[in-house]
């Protein structure tokens, strides 16, 4: 039979590091960690975390050659220092289930067994030489630049183009966020060529001049992880970026190539305008769109003066659909047709009572907007048309 666990006889046993940590302060910043971690990684290091303690300084590290993040904790009654490997997977397991109180972690550095107590129960695991971790090492040219921002208004940025990012693995410059730094101000992009989104912010003034493509899983993690710090310090430099907060510091690798030029592809002369509620519209197009055939996702519009209808048929099934929601257009009737389900995501990032819509003709990309905008902010979204065919 096994006996139980005697607390007064871990303590007897050797250790070179030794430390007093909130069970769940542990799991969130493991947890945040885990996220840059690959599901399979080439390397099988890479599935460990880098442990490090120096001082009453606690930090974990997660990478994935590409991007390295690293959280920063402090902790009581810390004794020793030093680092080593430890797999994430079952620590974070461990932590999401441990009791909301404090444990104590003893390390053998020798051996490299890590025991996990508290008054009731008892985890060990044994670690792995902190030799083995890779360096995180960019290729980079040139001079950093460096700055800051509000994380709300980073994360907002990120908020209104993520959507928009392609996965088409042809376009790799495509699959990321572009951000552009202006000394007034800061512009997020991101297209798949069917839809773009443009998102001016000057209520930041960086005082500095970069150009960056954050691929969509960095900036998942700036948004996932980072949401609760008040303030980015960013470092750019030609290949990578240091983004540091209070709690967390994150290294990332853009991708490499030229952003298409995106102010030449938004329309400037659609001379139609389209003014509807955003809800109303919003959650007509989701009910028509239950209708539209499953390979096309066509859904067609009839706009004018007062009113669109909204038209949708899958022929294979020989259903249909059609609503009819208020609408202010300048325009006589205009026949349209836009992806259901790209309409529904720009409708759903948009914030706002009211959407202004700008047209020109059937061929022509529609350019959205929220009727009423934040001060010093300039959100702009295109769509491209559908053929309609009959409507």
């Amino acid at each position: 039979m096994r006996q139980p666990y005697d607390k007064q006889q871990n303590n007897n046993r050797h250790t070179d590091m030794k430390f007093n940590i909130s069970s769940k302060a542990f799991y969130n910043a493991a947890s945040a960690v885990s996220k840059v971690i690959n599901s399979k990684n080439a390397l099988a290091i890479l599935d460990n975390f880098l442990l490090s303690l120096d001082g009453n300084m606690f930090t974990i590290t997660g990478s994935d050659q590409e991007n390295a993040l690293t959280a920063r904790l402090e902790v009581a009654g810390a004794k020793g220092s030093g680092s080593l490997c430890l797999g994430a997977r079952r620590l974070v397991e461990l932590l999401k289930e441990l009791p909301d109180q404090g444990v104590e972690v003893n390390i053998d550095e020798d051996t490299l067994e890590v025991q996990l107590s508290y008054a009731s129960g008892h985890y060990s695991f044994v670690g792995l030489p902190a030799e083995q971790y890779p360096a995180f090492v960019a290729d980079n040219n040139g001079e950093p630049v460096s700055f800051s921002v509000a994380t709300e208004q980073l994360i907002t940025g990120l908020d209104n183009t993520m959507f928009a990012v392609s996965t088409d693995e042809y376009r790799q410059i495509m699959q990321g966020v572009l951000f552009d730094v202006a000394p007034d101000s800061i512009t997020y992009v991101a297209t798949d060529t069917r839809k773009l989104v443009r998102y001016i912010d000057r209520r930041t003034a960086p005082g500095v001049t970069g150009s960056c493509v954050i691929p969509a899983k960095p900036a998942n993690i700036l948004k996932n992880v980072f949401a609760k710090e008040e303030v980015l310090n960013i470092t750019m430099s030609s290949r990578s970026a240091v983004i540091e907060s209070d709690n967390f510091l994150f290294q990332c690798t853009f991708l490499n190539g030229n952003y298409p030029d995106y102010n030449r592809v938004i329309p400037r002369n659609n001379s139609l305008v389209l003014t509807v509620d955003r809800v109303a519209l919003l959650n007509a197009v989701r009910r028509v769109g239950i209708f539209v055939e499953v390979d096309g996702g066509l859904e067609k519009f009839r706009i004018t003066p007062e009113a669109i209808l909204l038209k949708a048929n899958d022929n294979n099934l020989c259903t249909s659909a059609r609503e009819q929601v208020p609408c202010s257009f300048t325009g006589s009737e205009l026949t349209i047709g836009f992806s259901s389900n790209f309409l529904t995501e720009i409708l759903t990032t948009i914030k706002g009572e009211e959407v202004v819509v700008n047209l020109g003709d059937a061929g022509r990309p529609g350019v959205f907007r929220p009727a009423v905008e934040p001060d010093n902010t300039e959100l702009v979204m295109l769509l491209m048309p559908m053929t309609v065919g009959e409507f």
